[in-house]
């Protein structure tokens, strides 16, 4: 018991250090009127549904993806000397754009001396849409020095994006820079070139390929469509790794199709775009290995992540699973709950609505055991109580087989019999309450 109450200790301590940053924030935004990002150190075209502009313009996140660690093989040269080029795909339309590039797990400063932003040819291509080619600049340079453990936020620049097109954004570093801060299971394939090619509108010179996301964290657009932004914040199911690489088939992605579709039918839902904040294997409570932490404890990251973002109405907090499966001894479901709560706490303080998922289960996979499904169905049973979150989504019961609900129904079932396959995840965005995105959080639970 004595270590419980310890543990409650430092949980407490947290959430009132992530309340005050996030206060902070806040008055940053207040006064400004941009992403706080941008101050802190680290931290008309071809197709597309369209609808009524919701305003002259607010700032949103039109993608976003969580750095993870420090890419493999890069320790000593980084990727000094080549170009290169992340595809990623907006949830929402607009006339300008900025985006966030993090040197979080570098070990000495990074250096971008070219970046550029297009519209793709076409999708699963390199090739960009030679008209829409605009070069970036970080107060007003060309060039901009990251330091270790920073991030920096371009500066807005004006080109029409429409959610649903692919966009590209180029940076080259020539310098040595040690480890490259990268998201290892993109789900998409971006390209890679040797020498300085930000500028190419054609592919010829991007000969190589990568599962992964490198430096870039995220996509802001000055958006005449969206008028907020919904945060994703999640693990592995959220993250989508057993999603179609470069279908965007991962649940948040179906979920922005959904509320695109809903609007354009002239249903009464909010015009929100929706941005992924998934790690493979995240926690709620532990940290990875290394310092800084790799695949950081969504406690830890949870300013980062979502309360940074900008005009962040509604989060979605899906995540808890890898406490149950990862944690050498059996994990204790108060000490769970209680982290989950301190991002609602967080979340809250700022007027953030907090819609909670329910976890899926697991039977069949190599971490299953009697007492860890005993474990899942304690903390389900707290989020469904209503107590936890400002309204839940239960993919518990909408993906779980009836016949045998400790597993997945089959249907849904990627073969690991942990993460859905593509059926799986359009039915966790299925079952989400369009409605439940409406209003702000509870004053208390």
């Amino acid at each position: 018991m004595p270590r419980r109450h310890h543990g409650y200790a430092l949980l407490s301590a947290v959430a009132a250090l992530i309340v005050a940053l996030s206060a902070a924030l806040y008055a940053g935004v207040a006064a400004g009127g941009t992403s706080p990002r941008a101050a802190v150190p680290d931290g008309g075209r071809r197709h597309g549904v369209s609808a009524a502009p919701v305003s002259a313009g607010t700032w949103v996140g039109a993608w976003s993806a969580s750095p993870v660690g420090g890419e493999p093989g890069t320790e000593t040269e980084g990727l000094a000397g080549r170009s290169v080029r992340n595809v990623v795909h907006p949830t929402a339309s607009g006339t300008s754009a900025r985006i966030t590039l993090s040197n979080l797990y570098g070990q000495s400063a990074l250096t971008f001396s070219r970046a550029s932003i297009a519209l793709a040819a076409g999708h699963g291509t390199a090739a960009a849409d030679a008209g829409t080619l605009r070069r970036l600049t970080f107060g007003g340079s060309a060039s901009v020095v990251v330091p270790a453990g920073g991030q920096v936020v371009s500066d807005a620049v004006p080109i029409r994006v429409e959610r649903g097109d692919d966009v590209l954004v180029t940076t080259y570093s020539p310098t040595p820079s040690g480890p490259v801060t990268y998201h290892p299971r993109a789900r998409q394939t971006s390209y890679v070139a040797d020498g300085d090619h930000t500028q190419d509108a054609g592919a010829d010179a991007y000969t190589g390929q990568t599962p992964y996301w490198r430096y870039l964290t995220a996509l802001d657009v000055l958006s005449d469509d969206s008028a907020g932004t919904v945060v994703v914040f999640g693990d592995s199911l959220t993250d989508g790794i057993t999603s179609t690489t470069g279908a965007n088939r991962r649940w948040p992605d179906v979920l922005a199709g959904r509320l695109r579709q809903a609007l354009a039918a002239g249903s009464d839902v909010p015009r929100y775009s929706v941005v992924n904040e998934g790690i493979s294997g995240n926690q709620v409570l532990a940290d990875g290995l290394g310092r800084p932490a790799e695949n950081e404890s969504g406690v830890g990251r949870f300013s980062r992540d979502v309360l940074s973002r900008p005009n962040v109405r509604v989060v979605v907090i899906d995540l808890g699973i890898n406490d149950i499966l990862r944690n050498p001894r059996l994990a204790d479901p108060d000490a769970v709950v209680a982290g989950l709560r301190t991002l609602v706490r967080a979340a809250h303080a700022r007027g953030i609505k907090v819609v909670g998922a329910t976890l899926m289960p697991f039977q069949g996979h190599l971490g299953w055991s009697p007492a860890k499904e005993t474990v899942r169905q304690e903390i389900n049973a707290r989020i469904r109580s209503g107590r936890v979150y400002d309204a839940v989504t239960d993919f518990d019961k909408a993906l779980r087989d009836p016949y045998a609900p400790n597993r997945l129904r089959p249907y849904y079932d990627s073969g690991d019999h942990l993460h859905p396959n593509d059926g799986g995840f359009a039915r966790m965005a299925e079952v989400f309450a369009l409605a439940d995105l409406r209003g702000g959080g509870s004053a208390r639970l």
